[in-house]
């Protein structure tokens, strides 16, 4: 089926809701709540209570989409997996009532210091996902983690919990990747990173995307299997944006990714839809039909995802952005620079700067979230600020000349919006602001200024955009915009095109950053590079060649 052929077919009782309770918040009241489990994020009153599914009748592997952690605490992990005999399929392969999951937490992992056990039930309302938060557990340590349903015993993942609030750890490694549209290429990039030594790893967005996979997966070109074709359409449905996470978290590497390694995870566009802001889609069409999908892709990435009871969404509205520590050495606030934006100004695109771009009402993140972002800074103890989300932060010209275009989706859209946090971050005494950033396909490494207009301006701080796992294919070392880009922009010192993902050891004395690639994702088994690696001393922003 193509796009175009696809209809728009969400359920019922929540196009009833929507008419209900108006234009931007119709699934959080209480009239909703009785129409739809959708709403109020409990399995649906009946459901629940109902006579569960035997686990010991599943004759089929259900932990075909491997498991998952995330958001590591000092005294407690958050654990994820879905049942799925049957991942292509609608219902996963199984019926539409709970199965008791049983999860072990062990110190190694041949599961003979068993650590904590318990049981989580597994709902068809949230698609037979289990999240499990594991509390009262000794910080600053690696535990590992399995379920088991029925017969069938999952693959083990490894984890760990943060260090206590006071620690000033010696050092952190984190792994950033972004952008892993399956349909252009193998998740290489992933195996490379189950491998390597890492403490977290942050997704910056883009884990799914929203268009057409055919029956070959477009550029992984199959000849071994074939993908069903309800696949071969956009996603604007609860069961298609279900449907599409089944496909890509079936991917091995991915899975291997996700059991090395805790996961942090924030959402850019592709997830809901391309460039969409707030409750504008990209075409321009109906808020109140645009919120129905947001909601259905909202509710879809909390289930696939490991996040805790405080992301559940309430219909289209999910609280994404959040803090986390690793001890004194790092202070961690996650961003979500889409749901609480302004709409792009200029049709959106590469457009030049003026008046309606420039406009101080604009926001990228809401004012909710500007305050919270800034006064977790006047809070912070911590050596190193790192801000994850999404779109690139400083300022990026894309000719020589002056004027020059910007990107109308990227913070250059909304320079007032940047200008109040880099005034909340030096008003609130931030030494070491690190902006870790997605979204473009390509590395870049940039010193952040106090006045892009001014070359000589004060450095205030250091970004790290990582490369896409697959999203634009193969790329090249150099893209043809590389020369004009280094040149328009002298804060820039690193760009490169190729596909991977960056490694950052953040220090006592300074951070590391090392931007890692593969030559092709169009074939699997490409080999890992260091591209590039930079330097930045704490209390002496700038980046320096390592």
């Amino acid at each position: 089926m193509t796009p175009a052929a696809h209809p728009s077919q969400h359920a019922p009782e929540l196009r009833a809701a929507a008419r209900h309770f108006g234009r931007r918040r119709f699934l959080t009241g209480t009239g909703a709540a009785a129409a739809l489990a959708f709403a109020v994020n409990l399995p649906a009153a009946g459901t629940a209570a109902a006579a569960e599914f035997d686990a010991r009748r599943i004759t089929e592997d259900p932990f075909t989409l491997g498991v998952a952690s995330g958001d590591p605490l000092p005294g407690s992990v958050l654990l994820w997996t879905r049942l799925a005999p049957r991942p292509y399929q609608p219902d996963g392969g199984l019926p539409a009532r709970r199965v008791t999951v049983h999860w072990e937490l062990a110190h190694d992992a041949g599961f003979r210091r068993i650590v904590r056990r318990g049981t989580a039930p597994a709902h068809p309302e949230f698609s037979h996902t289990v999240h499990v938060e594991v509390p009262h557990l000794p910080a600053d340590r690696v535990f590992y983690y399995r379920f088991r349903a029925g017969a069938w015993l999952s693959p083990t993942g490894r984890t760990r919990t943060a260090p206590p609030p006071g620690a000033r750890p010696a050092a952190l490694t984190l792994g950033a990747v972004s952008c892993q549209a399956y349909a252009d290429g193998y998740y290489t990039a992933y195996r490379h990173l189950a491998e390597d030594d890492v403490d977290v790893v942050f997704h910056l967005g883009d884990y799914l995307y929203e268009y057409a996979v055919n029956a070959t997966g477009n550029d992984r070109r199959y000849t071994d299997r074939t993908l069903p074709s309800h696949y071969n359409h956009e996603t604007v449905t609860l069961e298609d944006y279900r449907l599409r996470y089944a496909l890509f978290k079936s991917d091995p590497d991915l899975m291997a990714a996700h059991a090395a390694h805790p996961f942090v995870v924030t959402w850019d566009d592709h997830e809901t839809e391309n460039n969409y802001a707030d409750d504008t889609p990209e075409d321009g069409g109906s808020a109140e039909e645009f919120l129905l999908r947001r909601a259905s892709a909202y509710r879809a990435y909390w289930e696939h995802q490991p996040l805790r009871r405080p992301q559940l969404p309430t219909g289209s509205d999910m609280r994404l952005y959040r803090r986390l520590h690793w001890g004194r050495l790092a202070q961690f606030d996650v961003l979500d620079t889409r749901q609480y934006r302004s709409d792009q100004a200029y049709g959106d695109g590469w457009q030049y700067p003026g008046p309606e771009s420039e406009d101080p009402a604009r926001t990228l993140t809401g004012a909710t979230q500007e305050r919270w972002l800034i006064d977790g800074w006047r809070a912070s103890r911590a050596l190193w600020n790192v801000v994850p989300q999404q779109v690139t932060f400083s300022r990026r010209y894309n000719t020589t000349a002056t004027p020059s275009k910007v990107s109308m989706d990227s913070w250059d859209g909304y320079p007032a919006s940047r200008q109040r946090v880099l005034a909340g971050a030096e008003a609130a005494g931030v030494d070491n602001l690190m902006v870790l950033t997605g979204d473009v396909h390509v590395h870049y490494a940039f010193d952040i200024k106090r006045d892009f207009d001014d070359p000589g301006s004060r450095t205030v701080g250091t970004e790290i955009v990582t490369t896409s796992i697959t999203s634009g294919r193969d790329g090249a070392d150099r893209p043809g915009n590389w020369a004009t880009y280094l040149a328009a922009n002298p804060h820039m010192k690193f760009y490169n095109g190729r596909r991977g993902y960056v490694t950052v050891t953040l220090g006592q004395e300074a951070a590391r950053a090392d931007f890692k690639t593969v030559p092709y994702v169009t074939r699997p088994g490409a080999p890992l590079t260091t591209a590039a690696s930079f330097v930045t001393e704490a209390g002496a922003p700038g980046l320096e060649p390592a």
